[in-house]
């Protein structure tokens, strides 16, 4: 019979616990960075921190909550893609469990951000350009400065947001690959050490 993985002891399972805590805490702290509820950041850090699948009781004893809270949290992290329901054989209960590649789940809160923030932006700024005075061969300075300023705006979003979604798709590497290729890009040119001038003696 295969042995039975051991299971951690009384300190280091304290250890593992507090890690988990500080892990929640801190994803909890940047839920306001994303646009969302400290809870909601806090229930999807949990299901991802223990790998392990959860009932909303479980979730709600853990991390102190109501059930209230879990449930609109876990409705919108399954709106993001980010968790997914699975059943257990045998119990009635729901259960969830986040996504556990970095990058899938990463993709996914892009794709949320965009459709969040950046869309709304880019129809504002179709609205705007229709309601602002449109710039012709006659207008005035100001008036075609304006538009100018306005498709600026619009033109560098627009690309931004096709660059997302291509990077950002539900499938393919292409957001980790571009990560990898701009983290291999150098931020300005370096300045060469132990350089003579006018060459070296022979």
């Amino acid at each position: 019979m295969p042995a039975k993985p051991k299971k951690p002891d009384v300190v280091a399972r304290a250890q593992m616990i507090e890690a988990e805590d500080r892990f929640i805490a801190s994803w909890g702290r940047m839920g306001s960075v994303w646009g969302i509820s400290r809870t909601m950041a806090e229930v999807h850090a949990l299901l991802y921190i223990t790998g392990t699948e959860m009932c909303t009781d479980e979730i709600m004893s853990r991390l102190g909550v109501s059930r209230g809270n879990v449930s609109m949290s876990v409705r919108s992290l399954l709106e993001w893609s980010v968790i997914e329901k699975v059943r257990i054989a045998g119990d009635r209960k729901e259960y969830y469990q986040a996504e556990q590649d970095v990058w899938s789940m990463l993709r996914a809160i892009a794709r949320e951000r965009i459709k969040r923030e950046v869309d709304p932006l880019l129809d504002a700024l179709d609205e705007i350009s229709e309601l602002a005075p449109q710039a012709s061969k006659g207008s005035s300075t100001e008036i075609q400065d304006l538009q100018q300023r306005i498709e600026a705006v619009r033109d560098g979003f627009s690309i931004i947001t096709t660059l997302s979604h291509k990077f950002a798709g539900p499938r393919g590497a292409g957001l980790q690959t571009a990560a990898k290729l701009l983290a291999r890009a150098p931020i300005g040119r370096t300045k060469k050490h132990g350089s003579k001038r006018g060459g070296t003696s022979q």
